[in-house]
């Protein structure tokens, strides 16, 4: 359960923007959509291994 400290006189805009900073930290939204489909760990894998492979090429060419 998330709990946001509210100050006295704090601007319910405010609150809601802790509130959804202390959600996104959390990972629960992330968490929920790899858990809707399934996927292969091979497939996973050759995600990261193309993501890393991109980083690389960025960095490469960066340089």
């Amino acid at each position: 359960m998330i709990i946001v400290q509210v100050k006295e006189g704090e601007n319910i805009e405010k609150a809601l923007k802790k509130f959804k900073r202390k959600f996104e930290r959390t990972g629960i939204v992330r968490e929920l959509r790899s858990r809707q489909a399934f996927e292969k760990p091979s497939v996973t894998n050759r995600k990261k291994m193309m993501k890393a492979i991109y980083v690389q090429q960025l960095r490469q060419a960066e340089q």
